[in-house]
């Protein structure tokens, strides 16, 4: 159904309230977003920070009058009632808008990730078609686009890969396109393994990929582990993971951001030979080798 949409710009303090008034107003639903391009990258455990400066979207209701609406919650905040803005919003699939701007695009040489549907710019490319669904992975991300890069370049050829944190299934279903033999696939989050099962099947990979719904279904012994997910999690991991590569095995570890390579690099050091492998925008990667002894 359609929606009525309050915009306000307003400062970081002003939001609690300006919230409550709309929700009093009688809100569906607050966006708050940044109005100022600052960023916000990995906060710590249990912070969170908002913008300095915000811009809250309300929807309420087609049926609600925009001029009294904004008139209301600018009188509950003590604005002038200009300053709160309202448009009709006509109802559409909002989970998956952002698909809009999803391009085929090139890792490395070979590699090329594609929504459905859209051809590749190379006819000799390595093709993995791909919906994320609601889970994370697309390639747009510098971390991901570094590991398919790394994908991209590594010989596969035969290899088992552990792709810890799978999101879209991007970096398991890449890496069986470009030549590895298996791979296992595990999230906590089950949106991420529907969304793996069904690119899996789009793909023809199915026969290949494998699902761990426990991490403790893994079968350990792989040739190749890959996990992009967040600095504080993957120092967590380290252990676990080092249990599940075999002797000689490679790593690649992604979602952290510069300045927290080398906390990360100390985690894994009692069991991998580890070195920053690249980075991008802000973010790094790190790739290892597991000892042999």
């Amino acid at each position: 159904m359609p929606f009525h949409e309050l915009v306000i710009e307003l400062g970081a303090t002003e939001c609690a309230a300006a919230e409550a008034a709309c929700f009093a107003a009688g809100a569906f639903s607050v966006t708050l977003t940044d109005a100022a391009d600052e960023p916000l990258l990995e906060p710590p455990p249990g912070a969170n920070p908002l913008w300095q400066k915000l811009r809250l979207t309300a929807l309420f209701p087609a049926t609600a009058v925009p001029e009294r609406l904004a008139g209301e919650v600018a009188a509950a905040l003590g604005l002038d009632p200009g300053k709160v803005r309202s448009q009709p919003v006509a109802d559409r699939a909002w989970e998956r808008e952002w698909l809009r701007d999803f391009r085929p695009m090139r890792f490395g040489r070979r590699l090329w990730v594609c929504p459905g549907g859209q051809p590749a710019g190379d006819p000799e490319a390595v093709v993995l078609e791909l919906d994320p669904g609601l889970a994370f992975g697309t390639g747009t991300h510098a971390t991901t686009a570094l590991c398919l890069e790394w994908l991209d370049r590594t010989a596969l050829s035969g290899q088992r890969l552990l792709d810890y944190g799978c999101g879209s299934g991007i970096l398991a279903l890449a890496a069986l396109r470009l030549g590895a033999a298996e791979a296992w696939a595990f999230d906590i989050d089950p949106q991420a393994l529907l969304a793996t099962s069904d690119n899996a099947e789009r793909n023809g990979l199915r026969d290949r990929l494998r699902i761990a719904v426990d991490a403790g279904d893994l079968p350990g012994g792989f040739d190749l582990a890959v996990a992009n997910i967040l600095a504080g999690p993957l120092i967590e991991l380290a252990p676990v993971l080092a249990g599940q590569c075999r002797p000689g095995a490679a790593l690649l570890l992604a979602g952290l951001l510069d300045d927290q390579a080398a906390e990360v690099a100390v985690a894994y050091r009692p069991w991998f030979d580890i070195v920053r492998e690249g980075g991008r925008e802000g973010w790094t990667v790190l790739a290892g080798c597991r000892h042999r002894n």
